[in-house]
């Protein structure tokens, strides 16, 4: 449903691009437009505004209108999506101080610059929009009426997940050199970290920190071992209960997904050298850059979180080292077990991509055979 797509072939210096709005089926009252802008200096800037057409107030969650907390933008080069460079994020379910409230005739305008956090560096055709998806993408309210129908309608259900996207724009580009240096093809655990037994700490971990740390770890291992153990011991004939309840009806090539990333995640705790960085004052629970294995930032719901059980440490290491690229590549489209629940039922193919429907298969609570 893209509105407009205008073309743009200046080289580097490409001059802005102002496109139409595109109302999204699932909430026709919040209109998205984006702007690119290129700069002297290489920067690439895109401004996204979303204006609520409608008359009442309209919410969307804070997550997907900042660049450093997901990834909110599509970016394809010669129709190839480039790599994203910003980090994954373990988070709770939503609460409602974390939506955006917008009332009838305003705008949210933000701009951000692009090649810091996306791969830009080779010569090409580029199209950016704004791309987002998620169950609570509009307020919880709207969550759990969308649940409450899948409840009572399965069978008709194909994807009850909330999007919201706007126009595409073209341009060429030259390429734009990589300017952070959080972009790199691994993260080293560098001359500062404090190694044991092939586990290492960056960050200022105090020892109880570290033993908390390891302890988490293992149990990580125990969970993940178990996974492997029970998607070995099953099949896409006979998945059972545990297995549909996070992943959903199971075919051959999802079953096989599903095994092949526990496998991977198994191989990265038994056989990697793994980072743990203690520096993260965020209410989180930890995060990665995908493109950066094996390094995890914890942060402050990590430490308050309970070694195993539902949302724990063991279970929050299980879900980070999904997300890197060499391991399974997952996404966070949903967080929360509601929420994971109800895309196993509505979009399997998206559960089987989704990092807290890996956690919480591994974590098994409530206990399920």
């Amino acid at each position: 449903m893209k509105l407009l797509s205008r073309t743009v072939s200046a080289g580097l210096l490409a001059t802005a691009i102002s496109a139409s709005l595109h109302a999204n089926a699932m909430n026709e009252n919040l209109l998205v437009s984006v702007d690119v802008d290129t700069k002297k200096n290489g920067d690439v800037i895109a401004t996204l505004n979303i204006t609520n057409q409608g008359k009442d107030n309209q919410k969307i969650l804070s997550w997907y209108t900042d660049l450093d907390e997901e990834h909110i933008f599509k970016i394809t080069r010669d129709g190839k999506e480039v790599d994203f460079f910003g980090p994954h994020y373990k988070r709770h379910a939503p609460t409602e101080e974390d939506f955006i409230k917008l009332k009838s005739g305003e705008t949210l305008s933000k701009s951000f610059e692009l090649s810091g956090l996306y791969d830009l560096s080779k010569p090409g055709n580029y199209e950016i929009s704004y791309d987002v998806e998620s169950f609570d993408l509009f307020g919880r309210n709207d969550k759990l009426r969308m649940e409450s129908r899948m409840m009572q309608h399965q069978s008709s259900v194909t994807s009850s997940v909330a999007e919201l996207s706007s126009n595409a724009v073209n341009l060429w580009l030259e390429g734009v050199p990589l300017s952070k240096g959080n972009i790199q093809a691994a993260a080293k655990p560098g001359a500062a970290a404090d190694c044991t037994d092939g586990t290492c700490f960056t960050g200022r971990c105090s020892n109880s920190e570290k033993n908390s740390i390891l302890s988490a770890l293992d149990a990580a291992d125990q969970i993940t071992n178990n996974s492997v153990a029970y998607l070995n011991s099953h099949s896409a004939n006979n998945p059972s209960t545990r297995y549909n309840t996070w992943f959903g009806s199971a075919t051959s090539s999802r079953y096989a997904t599903v095994k092949a990333n526990f496998n991977a995640i198994n191989d990265a705790i038994d056989n990697q050298d793994l980072t743990f960085d203690c520096s993260c004052n965020q209410s989180y629970f930890a995060y990665v850059y995908p493109n950066q294995p094996y390094k995890i930032y914890l942060c402050r719901a990590f430490w308050n979180a309970n070694e195993l059980g539902t949302d724990s440490r063991a279970g929050t290491i299980v879900h980070e080292l999904s997300h890197f690229n060499v391991v399974a590549g997952t996404d966070d489209i949903v967080y929360g077990q509601s929420g994971a629940k109800s895309l196993a039922i509505s979009n399997p193919s998206q559960a089987i991509q989704n990092a807290d429907s890996h956690e919480y298969f591994a974590e098994n609570t409530p206990y399920q055979n």
